[in-house]
């Protein structure tokens, strides 16, 4: 305890944190956020009509290998990875003539960047056919 001053009662008030040697009430400093990486990947083998895909994997290759194995697992034979990505979204455009597969921030961006695609090549009928999010896991 030490002396209040500045009022006519005397009192004492507890010691305030940091003054003299009271450094017990200090709080220390929250501990810096940490984060794991997510990687995502989209395969396709489109003579055969089919896509796979994989999200949330630790490492590209676990990706691309996923996305393959996915899309052999929808009746692919010949799978080959469009697109791999890191700490973002993905989509895939389709159209009657054709496909695309974009990256960007968000599902939004992603399946906005896939619809230009498509759209600026003249395709008709276009629409997203998938889209999905590998986004940094916070582990501390």
């Amino acid at each position: 305890m030490i002396p209040a001053s500045g009022t006519d009662i005397n009192s004492c008030i507890p010691i305030p944190a940091g003054y003299y040697s009271n450094q017990s009430s200090l709080q220390s400093p929250p501990p810096p956020q940490q984060w794991e990486d997510e990687w995502g990947a989209i395969a396709t083998d489109f003579a055969h009509s089919s896509a796979g895909a994989s999200v949330n994997q630790m490492n590209r290759d676990a990706a691309e290998q996923s996305a393959i194995a996915n899309c052999q697992s929808n009746g692919g034979s010949i799978c080959k990875v469009e697109l791999w990505y890191l700490n973002q979204c993905a989509a895939m455009a389709v159209s009657d003539t054709g496909h695309n597969a974009k990256a960007g921030a968000t599902a939004e961006a992603a399946d906005q960047a896939a619809m230009k695609v498509c759209l600026e090549a003249g395709d008709t009928n276009c629409r997203i056919y998938y889209s999905a999010c590998s986004l940094p896991r916070r582990i501390q």
